[in-house]
């Protein structure tokens, strides 16, 4: 055993007083103030080695009694009168083994004895250097099992590329977002590289709790952006720095849902389109590490995970422990996938006993509240919302129905019941004509709608094909209606960018009332919904109304050093947030280029776009036994 394997032994094994006084005193080892203060462990490096020799020889005695005492079981053997003694000899195996302890304690000691005269600096170094021999071998071990994934013949879905759009002006469109793109991208590559995100205005990093010590949020979450927009030599650039950067041996607490969306999203979306093995080995490193969050009494997840030590917990503020609807309700594609991908069926085991959960439970009004406790499995308190808190959670029924090719009925049935809840007791139109998504609250409505919410007229109009008893045409006009409102939300303010809520109470509509509603940070719910509209229906207005959120945010958010945030959209005068969400690039340029696309790139019959717009394949019917034939 190399000696410097047997030092941290020694580091903590003695206690306070050994060697005649107390441990780390004088000018031992490492000295000087760098080093942690003297503790009852803290042994000079002499010591250590004279404890080593004397440990060795303890060790040869032990072994020597074992091997050269008589042998107990024949001295209670009585043998005949006046028969000679029977001689021992050890016999082939017992000398080999003896010969095996002579040879590790002779080289134990001559070890021991060449590392006593070494100097301090040069046992130091040699402790580094088996360090990281043992870390790299722990990586060698880790990649060439790893992450045990089966083989996988790669098959590019339809739709991955699509065609350029045949009209010039809209042609033109186009390439403004992709220059869009490429500034936000270029700024964030000079500035913030590997981290998070990006200050604009500041010119370096932002880094949100939300991810722990994780980063790179923003390159995962644009990888899938990247390549659609066939901004190849970027997309090149990105996959080198998840392949030589991204890492999640880190000891920090992170959001499950805020990591699941972006980073395995982005992971999985990224495979999907290009077929580089590193994305879908890092997406089922990083969901394996996720798996500690379901270790509830119920499987509920909680909100916050240590990936470290797999200890979780939920925000403090959110009614009594609970975890959010829309949290734990936000899983399911991803989990699917990665099931898919690995050969696991754990992840879609996890996803789908939520849905056991809440299909046990009672529903209030048959609304899903936002709160549910992950111990008891009961509500918490019954506060509704289709935005902030809900609203994914309906968006992924419909998806997860989607996705499976529209075999998997609890989902569709699951949501189909709950757009009638909230048709029911939530939707309602103001006397201005003009219709939104009020918030329950035990009962209570809040005449409020936030930004979040916008996704819903999106969503209303992708599940009209499957909407029971004739009603694919109501819900395209739902579509429609909350498009028009979100839309108003947007024309009313100064800037021509939606405020993050806005009420309709006190004679407004449409129109933030509440300081702390007026801000503005690169969403991507209403163009996300004008992009549904425009592919669904293909009525003009919707391309003209996100070619105005263009103008908008060339006008007021486009700065020298990317894109920022408003924080009061009223306002005639900039007043930017110094924020370029990672969002931004995944969601908002992403819908625009879509929406002044050809129905072609990433068309729904064959992709859907998790909740950071990530797009992931349908995975059809017939998909399973074609990958089983190729292999």
């Amino acid at each position: 055993m190399p000696a410097a394997s047997l030092l941290p032994l020694f580091g903590s094994a003695a206690g306070p007083g050994a060697l005649g006084g107390p441990a780390g005193g004088g000018g031992g080892g490492a000295g000087g103030g760098g080093r942690k203060a003297a503790g009852p462990g803290a042994f000079r490096l002499t010591e250590k080695f004279v404890l080593l020799l004397v440990f060795s020889a303890f060790i040869t005695l032990c072994f020597g009694a074992i091997f050269f005492l008589p042998d107990s079981s024949n001295r209670r053997r009585r043998r005949p009168a006046g028969s000679p003694a029977p001689r021992r000899s050890p016999g082939p195996a017992r000398r080999r083994h003896l010969e095996r302890i002579r040879a590790d304690h002779e080289r134990a000691l001559r070890e021991a004895k060449e590392t006593l005269q070494k100097l301090p600096e040069e046992i130091r170094r040699d402790i580094r250097q088996e360090k990281e021999k043992l870390l790299q071998d722990a990586r060698g071990r880790k990649e060439a099992g790893a992450p045990g994934l089966p083989q996988r013949l790669f098959r590019q879905p339809v739709g991955a590329v699509g065609q350029e759009p045949a009209d010039p002006a809209v042609r033109q469109r186009r390439a403004k977002i992709k220059e869009m793109m490429k500034h936000a991208w270029d700024n964030y590559k000079r500035y913030a590289w590997g981290l998070n995100e990006l200050k604009p205005i500041s010119k370096q990093g932002h880094s949100s709790n939300l991810f722990g010590n994780i980063q790179g949020a923003t390159i995962v979450d644009a990888l899938d952006t990247l390549y659609i927009m066939e901004m190849k030599e970027e997309f090149k650039e990105a996959k080198e720095w998840v392949e030589k950067n991204l890492d999640f041996n880190v000891n920090a607490e992170i959001s499950v849902f805020e990591v699941n969306i972006r980073f395995v999203g982005g992971l999985l979306s990224a495979y999907y389109l290009s077929g580089e093995e590193v994305f879908r080995k890092k997406a089922v490193e990083l969901g394996e590490k996720l798996l500690p969050a379901f270790n509830t009494p119920t499987g509920i997840p909680w909100a916050l995970l240590n990936i470290k030590s797999g200890i979780g917990r939920n925000w403090p503020w959110a009614s009594g422990g609970s975890s959010i609807l829309a949290e734990f309700g936000t899983l399911h594609l991803e989990f699917v996938h990665l099931s898919h991908l690995s050969g696991n069926p754990v992840f879609a085991e996890k996803v789908m006993n939520i849905r056991k959960v809440l299909n046990r439970l009672d529903k209030p009004e048959g609304l899903y509240p936002n709160y549910l406790n992950p111990s008891s499995g009961q509500w918490g308190q019954h506060h509704v919302s289709i935005g902030g808190l809900g609203d994914s959670f309906y968006e992924y029924l419909l998806k997860a129905w989607l996705m499976s090719d529209k075999t998997d009925e609890e989902g569709k049935k699951m949501y189909y019941d709950a757009v009638q809840a909230i048709e029911t007791h939530l939707i309602r139109k103001s006397s201005g004509g003009l219709t939104y998504i009020a918030e329950w609250k035990g009962g209570l409505l809040e005449h409020k709608m936030g930004h979040l919410t916008c996704f819903a007229g999106g969503m209303f109009a992708l599940g009209a094909d499957g909407a029971p008893n004739d009603k694919t045409g109501h819900h395209i006009e739902l579509g429609a209606e909350i498009a028009r409102t979100c839309h108003e939300s947007y024309d009313r303010t100064s800037m021509k960018l939606g405020p993050e809520a806005f009420r309709f109470d006190g004679g407004v509509e449409a129109i933030a009332t509440r300081q702390n509603e007026k801000y503005y940070i690169l969403r991507p719910e209403v163009i996300e919904t004008y992009m549904y509209m425009w592919r669904l229906t293909h009525d003009p207005k919707y391309r003209q109304w996100g070619w105005e959120a263009v103008e908008a945010l060339e006008k007021h958010c486009r700065v020298d050093g990317g894109y920022s945030g408003i924080r009061d959209v009223y306002n005639n005068h900039e007043s930017h947030d110094d924020v370029q969400q990672s969002f931004f690039l995944s969601e908002t340029l992403k819908y625009l280029y879509l929406l002044f696309s050809e129905d072609d790139l990433l068309p729904f019959e064959h992709w859907v776009f998790n909740t950071e717009a990530h797009p992931l394949p349908v995975l059809h019917k017939d998909d399973g036994n074609k990958e089983e034939n190729q292999k």
